[in-house]
């Protein structure tokens, strides 16, 4: 879906103007190419001459002025023009500018489209439930909250989905830590959150689990022999067989122990801000592939071997064969994928279906789409891996069962002491409450998180600096945050709030020209949509980071050189407010599709 933009809009009028000048040449419908002015020439849009002049066979100069002079005796909306060696740079009336300001001024959901009846999934967060939230995980939920807002924003019907990894060897490792060595402890008789104590069972297994191997080596066993020997791991697998035998035992503490990890993500979902519109369980999903497989096989997709496995030959495709079902009939991994990417399509009637995980899993889901694209699965075509860099923190990468990870919560409580920390080294908590107080850390710590981790492209993998992301004065949300109570201040003094009725300003006329800092603040307003709708196309929120830093940056640049309280006149001061609540307007809207709030005061 295009957005018509003031840029897009300027493409459109250059070629019907060229097809008017050369009726005779074809002019490529989206030939034109339309940028920014660059800051050291006069003109607002460029519009670049080279690709005509052979098509046209003209000079550069000719073909600008011939262009220029036209499009400005027969459109409005530019007042002026300059060609500069095979450039054509344009000047947008201030009219247009003014007209944008008045119209947009009390739309606090400018930027968001119509709907375009399509329906997406988003699938994110699908933790394991033997272990709290890690750091790794927060990369994973901000990315999948973020990009579901966005589409949103854009016009897509989006259902949030979170598919608990509640079944398997892992989660047997916690239960049995738990029945050798947790004397019945529970949450609430150790004041230990569910998730982290089940957590602290899984690290015991894996530290009872090696000294077992060592203790068994040490007894004359080779080293492979004694991982598959050692007793614990034996007792882990039993216990999934009778799991998966519908043992009742099993199944209640199995049950008991999920149970206490689901309200400790809940709890940190709830700080995080994210949410879920559909929870899917692995252990009511895994049997599921079962029929896609056997159909595969009806159809001569799959082959089964002697020992009565089941798998694909993908070596055509530049891949090796997959295993979809072993010789005993049990499924493997992807075999539960295949029949929840099935199940998510049937229930939404998907019209995409996007799967938020690291790109350590690339591999595993293009060999998933490839296959159910093989069988006829009319769900392949709408899957689509937004696959994400790792991300580490300074000291190195973490490992779970080595007990060597940041908890998401111990992570969110230490941007929460870092944004108290430096609020209060540089004296601002003057006229606060302690409960705003609290509030505002909050507000800061989260957002620091949230936007540090946002503000790289996906596919990149990165390194998380806690102070760096704080850091008032960089490329940071605490930087947007504070331009934004810098806006709130004004227009408290003011009298004005960000919510304006819709006549507001409407009667406004201005019978002198714009500066360059005020066009420039409204030329960048007025390209939000287009940001957003990049934004979503490339399913990145980095972009839509970058865009608020620098309108934040665009606001400051602005406010440097005018004053608002002291205007020149009554006009420059109705113009300069309507300029930065539509700021504060866009900055809101921004940041709120990437989770992140901002406080009116500072």
């Amino acid at each position: 879906m295009n957005i018509m933009t003031l840029s897009s809009k300027i493409k459109s009028i250059a070629e019907s103007a060229l097809t008017h000048l050369f009726p005779n040449a074809a002019i490529p419908i989206g030939s034109v190419q339309v940028s920014q002015t660059k800051p050291e020439f006069k003109g607002d849009y460029t519009i670049v001459l080279f690709p005509f002049l052979k098509l046209l066979r003209q000079k550069p100069d000719v073909l600008g002025n011939a262009l220029g002079e036209y499009l400005v005796k027969k459109n409005n909306l530019f007042n002026a023009y300059e060609v500069v060696s095979g450039f054509l740079n344009l000047t947008v009336s201030d009219d247009f500018f003014v007209g944008f300001l008045k119209k947009e001024v009390s739309n606090q959901q400018f930027g968001a489209q119509a709907n375009t009846h399509q329906k997406v999934m988003v699938e994110y967060s699908s933790p394991n439930t033997n272990k709290p939230l890690h750091f790794g995980h927060l990369r994973n939920i901000f990315l999948g909250f973020a990009v579901s807002e966005i589409l949103k924003t854009t016009g897509k019907e989006v259902v949030k989905a979170n598919l608990i990894n509640d079944r398997g060897i892992h989660i047997c490792k916690s239960m049995i830590a738990w029945m050798r060595y947790g004397n019945c402890s529970t949450p609430e008789t150790t004041g230990i959150k569910g998730d982290h104590l089940v957590g602290d069972y899984y690290v015991k297994f894996n530290d009872v689990y090696k000294s077992e191997i060592k203790e068994l080596v040490a007894q004359g066993m080779e080293e492979v022999q004694a991982e598959r020997e050692a007793p614990i791991m034996k007792e882990a697998q039993d216990l999934l067989r009778k799991w998966e035998a519908g043992d009742k035992e099993v199944k209640k503490l199995w049950q008991t122990m999920n149970d206490w990890v689901y309200a400790g993500f809940d709890v940190s979902y709830r700080r995080l801000g994210v949410d879920f519109d559909k929870m899917y369980y692995e252990s009511n999903t895994y049997l599921l592939g079962k029929e896609i497989v056997a159909d595969g096989l009806k159809k001569g997709v799959l082959y089964q071997k002697e020992d009565g496995s089941v798998w694909i030959d993908l070596t055509e495709d530049g891949l090796d064969h997959k295993l979809l079902l072993r010789g005993d009939g049990t499924s493997v991994y992807i075999t539960q994928d295949l029949g929840t990417a099935k199940l998510k399509y049937n229930y939404c009637n998907l019209d995409q279906s996007i799967y938020v995980i690291a790109d350590e899993q690339n591999y595993h889901m293009q060999v998933l789409k490839l296959i159910l694209s093989k069988i006829g699965e009319p769900c392949a075509d709408g899957i689509f891996h937004l696959s994400y860099g790792m991300v580490e923190l300074p000291t190195g990468r973490m490992k779970s069962r080595e007990g060597t990870v940041v908890d998401a919560d111990d992570m969110m409580d230490e941007m929460i002491a870092l944004a108290k920390e430096q609020t209060e080294a540089a004296g601002k908590t003057d006229g606060f409450t302690q409960e705003e107080l609290t509030r505002l850390y909050e507000t800061i710590g989260m957002g620091a998180l949230k936007f540090y981790l946002l503000r790289v492209d996906p596919k990149k993998k990165m390194i998380f600096n806690p102070q760096e992301s704080i850091d008032l004065h960089g490329f940071t949300a605490t930087f947007i945050q504070y331009a934004h109570a810098r806006i709130c201040s004004i227009l408290r003094k003011e009298n004005l709030s960000l919510k304006l009725e819709m006549t507001a300003f409407s009667n406004f006329n201005i019978s002198e020209p714009l500066s360059s800092s005020e066009k420039k603040l409204a030329q960048m307003l007025e390209q939000y949509p287009s940001v957003l709708q990049t934004a979503a196309e490339e399913y990145n929120p980095g972009t839509l980071c970058n865009y608020v830093f620098q309108l934040a940056q665009q606001f400051n640049s602005f406010y440097d050189v005018h004053s608002i309280s002291k205007a020149e006149n009554e006009e420059k001061k109705q113009l300069r407010l309507m300029l930065i609540i539509i700021t504060a307007s866009v900055l809101c809207h921004g940041m709120n599709l990437l989770g992140i709030s901002l406080p009116e005061k500072m």
